[in-house]
C-alpha cells in the first residue's frame, strides 16, 4: 500500500507521546525500585561502612541503566499500551482514521521510536552497561555481600591445542592451585606432563611457581626421562582471573572482550562458554524486542473498550512480564544443552513476533 513517508504533526504528536511517557514511566519505577532496594540493603551499607559517596555513584548510578535496560520491554509495553488507549478512549484514533489515514500509516512513528528505544537499548549494551557493571559489582563485592566465588573444583581447561592443564581444587586466599597437572599431546600422543603439589601465582611477574614438581617427558621408543625439584617458575596461558569466572563475569565485558573470552572458553572446553554466550545473544535479542511489544501494543489497544484502559494495562503488564519470563526461561535451553544460544534466546522473540503478527491483521478490522 502506497502512503505518504513524510513526517506530519500527527507523527510528530504520537513520537512525542512515546518517548516522553517511556521515559517519565522509566524514572517513576526505578525511583521506586532504588527506595525498595534501599531498604533491603541498608543494614548491610551500614555494618560495612559504604560512603555514602560510593553507594550513590559507584552503586545507584550503575545500577540505573542495568535496571532500565533489564525491564525495557515492560517498559515498552506499558507505555505503548497506556498512552495508545488513553488516545482510543478519547476518540483520537477513531479521528485519526476517518481523516484518512491508515492503520499502517499510523504505525510509522510508532516504529520510529521504538527504533529510537532499540538503538538506545543496544548502545546501553555495548558500550554503557559492561563499565558500569564492573563498579557496581566490585561495590556489590565490597560493601553488601561476597559474590566472587571461584569456578569450584576439579577445574580442566584446554590453554592451546594439544594443551591441557587440571587443578583438583583453587584457593582465593592465597591464589594456589592443588594437585596441579599441566600436559601436552602431540598426534594423539602425550609427549610430556608435569605434576605439582602446588602452584602459586606471582600477581607481579604473571607467572606461575610449581612446588614439589615432576617433569615427565616421552619419547617415541616408550621411554621417558624424569626430572623433579622444588621450585619452578614457569609462564602459562592462565591467570587467577580463569578462577573466578561466574555468570556475573560476562556482565562486565565489551561486545569485543566477550567475542574473545567465548573464543578462548571454546578452545579450553569451559563449561561457563554458556554464560558468556548467553550474554552475547541477549545484548542484541532484548532490543529487537522493542518493534515486536511496540506492535503488539498498539494492536491490543487501538480500539476504544468499555470500563477505560484498566483491562488494557492489565492485558500489557502480564505479557510484557510473560516475555520477560519466556526470555529468562530460554536461558535454561543452553544450560541444558538442548539448544544453541543463539536459537534459544531468540525463540521469545520468534514466538511473540507470530503473536504481534496475529494480532496486528485483526487489529484495522
Amino acid at each position: 500500500m502506497d502512503f505518504d513517508l513524510r513526517p506530519k504533526k500527527l507523527d510528530v504528536y504520537i513520537v512525542k507521546k512515546f518517548i516522553v511517557t517511556f521515559f517519565v514511566a522509566l524514572l517513576l519505577i526505578i525511583g521506586i525500585v532504588i527506595i525498595f532496594d534501599i531498604s533491603e540493603k541498608i543494614d548491610d551499607f551500614v555494618s560495612k561502612e559504604a560512603p555514602l559517596k560510593a553507594i550513590i555513584f559507584d552503586y545507584y548510578l550503575n545500577f540505573v541503566p542495568y535496571f532500565m535496560n533489564m525491564f525495557s520491554p515492560l517498559f515498552v509495553f506499558i507505555t505503548v499500551i497506556f498512552f495508545t488507549s488513553k488516545m482510543a478512549a478519547d476518540s483520537e484514533i477513531v479521528a485519526i482514521l476517518s481523516c484518512g489515514v491508515s492503520f499502517h500509516r499510523m504505525m510509522l512513528p510508532y516504529l520510529f521510536s521504538a527504533t529510537l528505544i532499540a538503538i538506545f537499548s543496544l548502545c546501553l549494551n555495548l558500550f554503557i552497561i559492561p563499565d558500569a557493571n564492573k563498579t557496581r559489582l566490585d561495590f556489590e563485592n565490597q560493601y553488601i555481600k561476597n559474590r566472587y566465588k571461584s569456578v569450584g573444583r576439579n577445574v580442566h581447561y584446554q590453554l592451546a591445542p594439544g594443551e591441557f592443564v587440571y587443578a583438583e581444587s583453587f584457593s582465593k586466599w592465597n591464589n594456589t592451585a592443588y594437585k596441579f597437572t599441566l600436559e601436552k599431546i602431540e598426534d594423539n600422543k602425550l609427549v610430556s606432563k608435569i605434576s605439582a603439589e602446588t602452584a602459586v601465582y606471582d600477581t607481579v611477574n604473571c607467572s606461575w611457581r610449581l612446588k614439589k614438581y615432576f617433569i615427565r617427558e616421552y619419547n617415541d621408543d616408550l621411554t621417558d626421562k624424569v626430572r623433579s625439584g622444588k621450585q619452578l617458575d614457569t609462564v602459562i596461558d592462565l591467570s587467577v582471573k580463569d578462577f573466578y569466572m561466574t555468570e556475573k563475569t560476562v556482565e562486565t565485558l565489551d561486545y569485543q572482550e566477550l567475542n574473545e573470552l567465548i573464543d578462548v572458553q571454546k578452545l579450553r572446553g569451559d563449561a561457563n562458554v554458556k554464560f558468556a554466550q548467553i550474554e552475547k545473544n541477549t545484548r542484541f535479542a532484548l532490543p529487537f524486542s522493542a518493534f515486536i511489544l511496540t506492535i503488539m501494543g498498539v494492536a491490543l489497544s487501538s480500539k476504544k473498550r468499555r470500563g477505560g484502559i484498566g483491562w488494557n494495562i492489565g492485558i500489557g503488564i502480564a505479557l510484557a512480564f510473560t516475555y520477560i519470563l519466556f526470555l529468562r526461561f530460554s536461558q535454561m535451553f543452553v544450560h541444558a544443552g538442548a539448544l544453541p544460544p543463539f536459537i534459544a534466546l531468540w525463540i521469545p522473540n520468534v514466538v511473540f513476533a507470530i503473536i504481534a503478527a496475529f494480532l496486528y491483521r485483526i487489529a484495522p478490522k
